[in-house]
């Protein structure tokens, strides 16, 4: 485990700041009355997420590979990330919407109906807890997967 606690603590973090997204989102009425621009914004999650896989691999690199990192390496601790991440997703996504925002997918729903983008029973069936819980978990791992081997190109020493 030790072998991992960088890997652990960022993946935490990195749940923290997926909470503190959605209260984000909720606060400037995303989640409610600017229903209609969540899909555009909640997409800017993308820049936090690129940095805290950024500063998790960095500090991989610094402390454990000491300064001397190749690709693999580092693509190897964003994979490991991932996957606690996605380990972790559910039980973020089930206090988001049974807490934070617990009327997000009746307004989404709504939303959805009114401005006729689909169906009543299409939207229910996409929008809804388990849905959600399970298409979280498979998005962190893909774009978690890409984030990493990203990260893991820039901070590689090129020599190796």
């Amino acid at each position: 485990m030790k072998n991992f606690s960088i890997e652990i603590k960022w993946a935490l973090r990195f749940t923290l700041l997926t909470l503190a997204w959605a209260i984000g989102e909720k606060a400037i009425g995303l989640h409610d009355e600017h229903i209609q621009n969540y899909a555009l914004y909640t997409n800017l999650f993308v820049i936090p997420a690129f940095l805290f896989f950024y500063l998790a691999i960095k500090e991989k690199k610094k402390y454990v590979f000491n300064n001397s990192m190749n690709w693999m390496q580092g693509f190897v601790s964003g994979m490991i990330m991932t996957f606690i991440i996605a380990l972790l997703n559910p039980f973020a996504q089930y206090i988001i919407y049974k807490s934070i925002t617990p009327d997000f997918f009746e307004n989404i729903i709504a939303y959805k109906i009114q401005n006729k983008y689909m169906t009543l029973e299409n939207a229910k069936i996409y929008f809804n807890l388990k849905t959600y819980l399970l298409e979280s978990s498979f998005t962190a791992i893909s774009k978690g997967l890409i984030t990493g081997a990203l990260v893991s190109l820039l901070l590689r020493n090129k020599k190796q």
